[in-house]
């Protein structure tokens, strides 16, 4: 799985600010993070289309979705970690 660095840095970003919302929420994010990434290794078709060919792997308990493409060799590519009441047109042009 390969994490673009805009998506890299929109998760170190969220994970910033969990963590400075009280301490250790940050790292229960990434934890979240890590369950959703195991779930889209295991079986990214479960996840759904939501544009082109881009997919939505909602994370439990915060308001946060890894939007993904699967690669012409299977390869999984997140190319955002976005908040869900955010404009998804800052994700859609990176189809």
């Amino acid at each position: 799985m390969i994490f673009t660095p805009r998506a890299r840095a929109e998760l170190a970003d969220a994970q910033d600010w969990y963590e400075n919302q009280a301490p250790g929420l940050g790292r229960r994010f990434l934890l979240a993070i890590d369950l959703v990434v195991q779930r889209m290794s295991a079986n990214p078709l479960q996840f759904p289309l939501v544009y082109r060919t881009i997919r939505r792997a909602l994370l439990s308990r915060f308001p946060y979705a890894l939007m993904f493409v699967i690669e012409a060799d299977e390869t999984i590519t997140v190319i955002a970690c976005f908040h869900g009441s955010r404009d998804p047109e800052h994700w859609q042009s990176r189809a």
